[in-house]
């Protein structure tokens, strides 16, 4: 008999969080639908997915044409079965001032990075909610809770999946639904996005330590996935800037302006061009899971383990109660 495996769609998953996150669902007995528009990178995704003996299907689609969303989903949908986990992971960023960044730019940031998950939700649930069963993740980040300089455009998309993430789970709530919708926050990880964001700095994108590894971030998105809870904290970046934002909000304010701006620059010079705001980097070259902040970044995260080992005690005692 042949083996039943459950599906999973990911997207913007050829590169960083979102490859490290197909390769652990493949790992993990999942076929993989992976939705993102560079061709090289799409194919060596599916070679990865193929390797850990599962099937693959890979469409090209920008997350904010909403109607190619659907129809990509439905792809995958015949093609491999029904959808049981959905992760909304693909971004585009920028680095620059607020006034120097046009209007098309930062609305383009804005339609995929949170348009995008909205667009993501929007179809999950068409295939989730008939069968009232399913998981979608939004990846997130501790910037949606505390914003920093250079990034005004990504931290307000950010901002916006939480209140529309927290809205929909609700009304999930309010129908009796079975479909799981978390939240999961990142903090700085190693990944190409450093080398892939529109630049308008005089020198190179950095990530803003303490960093993890993608596959980090990875294992705990799979994790919610597969017992969805409403908000997962990963790393502990994370901590310290949500608590801090939460907490001394005048501090961080004042903490950031010293910071902010050079601890977002390498020593290096810039790189010119729109980086992957209109066309996807990994069109014609791999890039894969990591950037290079790799010796930066940790492999181990006590945060998401402690958040994982409650929500088992959790169900435990659910199960005895």
């Amino acid at each position: 008999m042949t083996e039943v495996r459950p599906v999973a769609v990911v997207t913007g998953g050829t590169a960083g969080v979102g490859r490290a996150t197909v390769r652990e669902l493949a790992a993990r007995g999942y076929d993989v639908g992976v939705l993102a528009r560079g061709a090289e990178g799409l194919r060596a995704t599916a070679d990865d997915v193929r390797r850990s003996g599962g099937r693959c299907v890979t469409v090209v689609v920008d997350v904010a044409d909403a109607a190619a969303v659907d129809d990509a989903a439905r792809q995958v949908a015949d093609e491999l079965g029904p959808i049981v986990v959905w992760v909304n992971n693909a971004f585009v960023g920028t680095l620059a001032w607020f006034w120097d960044s046009p209007e098309e730019e930062f609305r383009r940031v804005t339609e995929v990075t949170y348009l995008g998950q909205v667009n993501g939700m929007r179809t999950a649930l068409k295939h989730m909610r008939p069968r009232d069963r399913g998981s979608i993740v939004n990846v997130s980040s501790a910037l949606a809770h505390r914003s920093i300089p250079l990034q005004a455009a990504y931290c307000g998309a950010k901002h916006a999946i939480v209140g529309a993430t927290d809205a929909i789970r609700t009304e999930l709530k309010a129908e009796g639904s079975r479909v799981g919708l978390s939240l999961i926050t990142l903090p700085g990880v190693d990944t190409p996005q450093f080398s892939w964001n529109l630049n308008r700095m005089p020198r190179r994108p950095a990530p803003v330590p303490p960093l993890i590894t993608s596959e980090v971030a990875a294992r705990a998105i799979v994790d919610v996935a597969e017992r969805p809870r409403r908000q997962t904290w990963v790393g502990l970046g994370t901590v310290m800037t949500v608590l801090g934002g939460r907490f001394a909000p005048w501090f961080m304010d004042a903490y950031l302006a010293r910071t902010g701006v050079e601890s977002q620059q390498t020593d290096r010079p810039t790189h010119r061009g729109h980086g992957n705001l209109y066309e996807p980097s990994d069109e014609h070259q791999d890039a894969g899971a990591h950037g290079d902040f790799g010796d930066q970044a940790r492999d181990r995260d006590p945060v998401s383990a402690v958040g994982l080992l409650a929500t088992r005690l959790r169900a435990r005692l659910a199960q005895r109660a």
